[in-house]
């Protein structure tokens, strides 16, 4: 018969305390290219959900802060833009085949 080491705990342990630095460090680590998660929590001692739970909350978007606001009075309303002088149309030439062109008139209220 072989023997084996066991380890014998005779006391509870304590609920570990982590400083903000080590879960950022950890939290940070997950992000690496090719890093896995449950690795990183196994060899930190932590389940992995742990570690997640520590994503989320660091990674979390705060709310959107509210500005001061000034109301000052309305501006002027702006000026009407003065209208562009008309296009003349001029008429236009078309060519068919090797002899043949003709005017055609400029179009009806374009002038």
């Amino acid at each position: 018969m072989t023997k084996q080491q066991i380890e014998v705990i005779t006391s509870v342990e304590r609920r570990r305390r982590w400083s903000r630095e080590q879960k950022e460090r950890l939290v940070g680590a997950t992000f690496e290219p090719e890093a896995s998660v449950s690795e990183l929590a196994r060899s930190a001692g932590i389940h992995v959900s742990q570690l997640f739970r520590w994503r989320k909350e660091l990674c979390q978007i705060s709310a959107p802060q509210l500005v001061p606001v000034q109301v000052v009075e309305a501006l002027p309303a702006p000026q009407p833009l003065a209208q562009p002088p008309p296009i003349a149309r001029a008429a236009q030439e078309e060519q068919h085949g090797d002899d043949r062109a003709w005017r055609r008139p400029p179009p009806a209220g374009r002038e």
